[in-house]
């Protein structure tokens, strides 16, 4: 609040965060692990998905921060895409828009900028654009019946600012190697002029291999902000931020970027600032609040979704003796928006809460035969099983180990813990549940 107060006219600072929820948390675990948009959007409970945005706000804003970089509005059709997991609310577009909305009026309501994420969606591709560009094969038509349905509810929620996505838009900008957040074509015509947002744009990461890096960035600088971009996001090496502002000052002198240009932003950015000024401060006390745990273990039971049980397992009711052997991969981070690798998954010791005699058993991200024959071993002396797997798709170990596990013939549920696609990788499990989330309320609610 000090360093709000500092600016001029005491307008509070965008200071901006990667606070989704689930898999990608940007300020740790001071913070309440709330589970993320999928999981939201599996208990489809648009109210429950604002009360999530509410809380998430009141503790941003009570730790300084006044920006939230979500919704993540992108439409997950493409299993392949590692790079947003989780992220997205799910693939029906108007499903996602109403989660889109009510996360935005949440967060709004708590004094944080709302971002719908990556405009124009990047849903469609499996390649991660931190390390290439990948191309949406859609017209417009195809765009609006899809990718472009959850930012028009989510710009008509109030979002405050929109982030583009390094994707490339060729029925738009007729250029597969043109990535749209450098495109006028898409971040003034298509989302100004045919979405009718007047908030601030922001690029996403500049220092993306989807965005080419030539010159230190700069010339993509330049032309994303004459595209019609308001903010870039860039590395945090300072030494190469001075190099952009040097050069991006140079191009302003000699009128690369217009000052009609320059002073469009510099509107919307204070028109932006003085909208947060209307809200107060909160107390540090909302964070990791005891009001906020309970709501993220509700949305997480809201969200766990039964598959099958064609033998009627659960739920497991073991007698005092029996053994349940409790299987969990070691969590790692699939991309560098993911941050996975900070929780435990401590599934065992959840389950151990309901029952004494607990084997808890952790593998590696992706294990190798010898841990595949432990895993086997130790089943054989159980009296039921619980696996939970960590998206198959790219740790096929996984996949192997449940196999293996299900051979044995002992009662097992599988649980898939983020993407649920897994159960494609090991279709002979009978009994099998889905999380999306593998935070701490996710666990519990799973246990």
């Amino acid at each position: 609040e000090e360093l709000h107060n500092t600016a001029p006219g005491r307008l509070p600072l965008l200071i901006g965060a990667d606070q989704e929820g689930g898999q990608l948390v940007g300020l740790g675990h001071d913070t309440t692990r709330f589970p993320g948009a999928m999981a939201l959007g599996a208990a489809d409970d648009p109210a429950l998905t604002e009360a999530t945005g509410r809380a998430m706000g009141r503790e941003l804003r009570a730790l300084g921060i006044t920006v939230d970089y979500a919704p993540v509005c992108d439409v997950a059709v493409e299993p392949g895409n590692v790079s947003l997991g989780t992220r997205a609310f799910g693939s029906d577009p108007a499903a996602i828009g109403r989660h889109a909305a009510a996360l935005t009026r949440g967060l709004q309501e708590g004094g944080v900028v709302a971002t719908p994420t990556h405009f124009p969606g990047f849903g469609a591709v499996d390649a991660d654009p931190h390390y290439e560009l990948a191309s949406i094969d859609l017209d417009l038509e195809g765009l609006e019946a899809r990718e472009l349905v959850p930012f028009r509810s989510a710009i008509a929620a109030g979002a405050g600012m929109v982030m583009s996505g390094h994707v490339a838009l060729p029925a738009v900008t007729g250029d597969r190697a043109l990535p749209a957040t450098v495109s006028r074509q898409v971040m003034h015509e298509l989302l100004r002029t045919r979405l009718g947002f007047n908030g601030v744009s922001i690029t996403d990461a500049m220092d993306m291999k989807a965005v080419a890096q030539g010159i230190g960035g700069v010339v993509d600088s330049i032309v994303a902000l004459r595209a019609g971009v308001d903010l870039l996001l860039m590395t945090p090496d300072r030494a190469a931020q001075r190099r952009l502002e040097d050069g991006l000052r140079q191009a302003s002198v000699r009128g690369l970027v217009p000052a009609t240009r320059i002073r469009a932003s510099q509107r919307r950015l204070l028109r932006l600032r003085r909208w947060l000024k209307h809200f107060a401060w909160p107390e540090r006390a909302y964070v990791k609040s005891q009001t906020h745990l309970e709501l993220a273990s509700r949305s997480a039971r809201a969200a766990l979704t039964l598959v099958r049980d064609e033998a009627g397992l659960l739920p497991l009711r073991p007698g005092g003796g029996e053994r349940v052997l409790v299987i969990t991969p070691q969590p790692r981070e699939l991309t560098p928006a993911d941050s996975s690798a900070d929780e435990p998954l401590a599934l065992a010791n959840a389950v151990r809460a309901h029952h004494d005699a607990v084997i808890d058993l952790r593998v590696p991200a992706e294990p190798a035969e010898a841990d595949v024959r432990a895993a086997r071993e130790v089943a054989l002396t159980a009296d039921a099983v619980v696996v939970a797997t960590l998206a198959t798709n790219v740790q096929p170990g996984q996949a192997r180990l449940v196999q293996a596990v299900l051979e044995t013939g002992t009662p097992t549920v599988t649980v898939a813990m983020r993407t649920p696609y897994d159960l494609a990788d090991y279709p002979r499990s009978a009994t099998h549940l889905c999380a999306y989330s593998i935070v701490p309320a996710s666990v519990g609610a799973v246990a």
